[in-house]
C-alpha cells in the first residue's frame, strides 16, 4: 500500500494552528472532497484549526468488480456484515495515527486533535481514534459503520473520548441500521456516543454542517 499525500488547510487568520481536525473521505473520493466544508464551519474566536484531509491509496475494490479506485481498504461484500479487508483497514488506521503523531510532534496537544470520517473513511476514523495511545479531543463518524470492534485493542487513553455519529435516514449505501449497530456496540463498551439522524441520503446536509460546527466548537473552544 502506498502512502499518498494529504491536503492541509491552515487557519485563514494566518496565525499558528493550535488545533487540528482530520477528515477522512469516502470510497472513490479524495482529500479534496471535504475541502468546501471548511469555509462553512463556524469556529469560535481563538480556535486556529488546521485541517488535514489525507488521500486514500488506489486499491482494487472487490464489490466494484475489482475496479481500482481511491480506497482505504477493500470491501469484500456489502451485506449487513460488511466484510472488509481487516489488514488493509488496520494499515490505513495506523497511517492516520502516524499523521496524528506528526501533528503532536509539531506542537499540537493531542487533546486538541479531532478525527472525523465519512463512510469508508469513518470506519478508519473509528479504528484510528479508538486505538490511539494518547487522549484525543473527539471523534466524528459520518454515514459510516464500525468494523471489527472485537479485534480492536481499545486504548484506555481514549475511553472517555467524546464521540458523535451522524447518519441519514435514507442512506442506501450504508444503511442506517449498520450505523446504529456500531453506536450500540460502543455504548455497550461504556463509550458515550451522541447519535444524530438527518432526513438525507449518503451525503451531508445543512443542518448537519451546523452540528459539525457545534461539535468542533465544543471540543476545541
Amino acid at each position: 500500500m502506498t502512502q499518498p499525500s494529504e491536503l492541509i488547510i491552515e487557519p485563514p487568520s494566518g496565525r499558528p494552528a493550535n488545533a487540528c481536525v482530520f477528515i477522512l473521505h469516502g470510497l472513490g473520493a479524495d482529500g479534496h472532497d471535504f475541502e468546501p466544508l471548511v469555509p462553512q464551519l463556524a469556529l469560535p474566536p481563538g480556535v486556529e484549526a488546521r485541517f488535514s484531509m489525507p488521500h486514500a491509496p488506489s486499491l482494487a475494490v472487490t464489490v466494484n468488480n475489482g475496479m481500482t479506485m481511491p480506497a482505504w481498504y477493500d470491501i469484500l461484500s456489502v451485506d449487513l456484515g460488511r466484510k472488509v479487508d481487516a489488514a488493509q483497514l488496520t494499515r490505513s488506521a495506523q497511517r492516520i495515527q502516524q499523521l496524528i503523531q506528526a501533528q503532536i510532534d509539531q506542537g499540537i496537544d493531542s487533546r486538541r486533535i479531532i478525527v472525523a470520517g465519512f463512510s469508508q473513511g469513518g470506519a478508519v476514523a473509528y479504528q484510528a481514534a479508538l486505538t490511539f495511545d494518547q487522549p484525543l479531543a473527539g471523534l466524528l463518524a459520518m454515514s459510516t459503520y464500525l468494523a471489527n470492534l472485537d479485534a480492536l485493542a481499545l486504548s484506555e487513553a481514549n475511553r472517555a473520548l467524546p464521540i458523535e455519529a451522524h447518519h441519514g435516514t435514507a442512506d442506501a449505501v450504508v444503511p442506517e441500521s449498520l450505523g446504529r449497530e456500531g453506536v450500540e456496540a460502543l455504548s455497550a463498551q461504556g463509550y458515550a456516543v451522541e447519535y444524530r439522524r438527518y432526513a438525507m441520503a449518503h451525503a451531508l446536509c445543512p443542518a448537519q454542517i451546523d452540528d459539525i460546527s457545534r461539535f468542533l466548537s465544543a471540543r476545541l473552544g
